[in-house]
This record gives structure tokens, C-alpha cells and sequence, in this order.
């Protein structure tokens, strides 16, 4: 039985992405999913790893909550509404750039957050809860506040909070609710992770040390702020380092280069690393993702790939 717990809230949704003559593959993805995913690879057995959202009562939703099981990412977290269903985007292919079509309006995902009973219900006793700034942009700004006050319960009572800010302006009503939602997520968070070029468009930092700042400011504890592929800054327990990644000879898809840093620096800390190597694990494991096409790469975790892994 495991002896600890790590929880991902969000929104998983169907993915169509382009195969072959003109036809679509099915999959499931999303922010905090993928870094559930991988964190479920780095992290020991006696960990559990689970995913906290709402799905609808229908074909598809059954389908997601099969994938997640078969994945090792346990599903007692997730309610199931009648009535609705899962969000759903569709990837277009030009000259290699990825774009994205998205339908989300009777996705299940949105009223995650309508019942605060159940929010409680499932953050006790979680050792490690993560959120992201997509989570909160999905939700209504009453449903935010309501999430954002379970996460803050469950950090009284012992909790550890990752918030990965995820910056998507066109998911928020204008640019004044995303930078609140946003410094709300990090009020009740220990750890943020955000990238740069999203900050200094969202709020105009003049550089990682400001984004450092901020969060610090509003009460998070470690700041790892990422910066493609320029030195990360860390700060975290007294110590502030930058850290280089180590270089890219090719980027074949960005997608998931984040959830997966968010996974190896957290399950890096969650096992015992120092904070600098745990940003150095993180990098490492993004960039073996950031070299494959998709959210998920399960072969980096296969015997040939192991070099690659972010855990020791």
C-alpha cells in the first residue's frame, strides 16, 4: 500500500492528432495529466499518483478514466457528472508548427471545483498536490476561488502545493483577471514554475530575478524559473543558483516540456534531492522530451532510453 501521495488537478481532454490520408489519432493529454504521467515514472513504488478533475457519464469519458488506470495515474478522485462530457482540441500540422483547435463547452472538467466538500475529500492526506494556471483559467472565478481555498486548507494541514503557472492568455476573460488568477494560484503554492517569456508577457518582469520576486512575494518558498534554453534560475531554501541546461542538438516538439520538468524537479524534491540537482534532473528529462513528438514519451523510460531518465 503506498505510504505517500501525489495529486494532480486539472483538466485531461481528447486529443486528434493528424495520422495518415487525412485521418486523426485519438489520445488523452493535459498539462497536469502529463506531469501525473510522468511523475508516476520517476516516482518509487510507494508513492501513489493520482489525478483529481470531473469527466462526463459517457463513451469517452469511460475511455479516458481506462487510459489513465492502464498509465499507473489512479482515477478515485474523479467525478463523473451526468450530462457532460471530456474538452477536446485538435492539433493542425503546418511546416512542422503545431496549432490548435479546441472545443470545451460541455467539458466536465469546467465544474471540477463547484462542490468544496469533495475538494477537501480528496486533498487529505495528499503529501503533494499540483495545479496549474490552466486549471484555474478553466474554471468560473467563484470555482477558483473555491479551489484555491481547498489547495490553501490542505497546505494548513500538511500539504505541499506545486503550481506550474502555465500562462494561456486566450483562456482567461482579459489580461487583469489572468495576473490575478494567476498571483492566486501562487498565494496558496510553496513551489511555482514558471517560464519567463510568459511572465514578461503576462507582467512585463524585466527579468527572471523579478518573476523570482513576485512569487517569493506572495509566499511561495522555491522559485524555479525556467528559460528555454537559457540558465534556469533557482531560488529555494536559501540558495540562488542559475543552472544551465544542457543543449538541444534538435527540438522536434515542444509540447509537455514543462509538465515534464514540473514532474522531475517535484519528484526529484518528493525523493530526497537537493534543489539544484533536482532542477537538474528536471531539465534533463524535458529535454529527452522536447526531442520526441507528443506530450508522452514512454520510450525514454524503456531499458534502451535509460540514459535519458531524469531519476536516478
Amino acid at each position: 500500500m503506498p505510504d505517500r501521495s501525489f495529486l494532480a488537478i486539472g483538466e485531461c481532454m481528447v486529443e486528434l492528432a493528424p495520422a495518415t490520408d487525412g485521418l486523426f489519432r485519438m489520445g488523452f493529454a493535459g498539462d497536469t495529466f502529463n506531469c501525473a504521467w510522468y511523475a508516476r515514472r520517476l516516482l518509487p513504488a510507494d508513492w501513489s499518483v493520482g489525478y483529481a478533475t470531473a469527466v462526463g457519464s459517457d463513451a469517452v469519458s469511460d475511455d479516458m478514466l481506462a487510459f489513465m488506470a492502464a498509465e499507473g495515474v489512479e482515477t478515485g478522485a474523479i467525478r463523473r457528472i451526468e450530462g457532460r462530457t471530456v474538452g477536446l482540441y485538435m492539433i493542425a500540422l503546418k511546416d512542422g508548427e503545431r496549432s490548435f483547435s479546441y472545443w470545451r463547452g460541455q467539458a466536465a472538467a469546467k465544474a471540477m471545483a463547484d462542490d468544496p466538500d469533495w475538494l477537501d475529500k480528496v486533498f487529505a492526506g495528499r503529501d503533494l498536490l499540483h495545479v496549474s494556471g490552466i486549471t484555474l483559467a478553466i474554471l468560473a472565478p467563484e470555482a477558483r476561488e473555491r479551489l484555491c481555498a481547498a489547495l490553501a486548507r490542505a497546505r494548513a494541514a500538511g500539504a505541499r502545493v506545486s503550481f506550474d503557472t502555465n500562462v494561456r492568455p486566450r483562456l482567461w476573460a482579459d489580461a487583469a483577471e489572468m495576473r490575478a488568477g494567476l498571483m492566486l494560484g501562487a498565494s496558496v503554492a510553496d513551489t511555482v514554475l514558471p517560464s519567463f517569456d510568459e511572465e514578461q508577457a503576462a507582467f512585463g518582469d524585466a527579468s527572471p530575478e523579478a518573476t523570482v520576486a513576485r512569487y517569493r512575494a506572495a509566499g511561495a518558498t522555491t522559485v524555479v524559473v525556467k528559460n528555454g534554453a537559457a540558465p534556469i534560475l533557482l531560488s529555494a531554501e536559501g540558495t540562488e543558483a542559475e543552472i544551465a541546461p544542457e543543449p538541444v542538438a534538435r527540438v522536434v516538439d515542444s509540447t509537455a516540456a514543462g509538465d515534464s520538468f514540473a514532474a522531475g524537479f517535484l519528484a526529484a524534491r518528493a525523493t530526497g534531492a537537493a534543489p539544484p540537482e533536482a532542477v537538474r534532473r528536471a531539465a534533463a528529462l524535458a529535454g529527452a522530451v522536447i526531442q520526441r513528438r507528443g506530450a508522452l514519451a514512454p520510450d525514454i523510460f524503456a531499458p534502451e532510453g535509460a540514459a535519458l531518465q531524469a531519476a536516478p
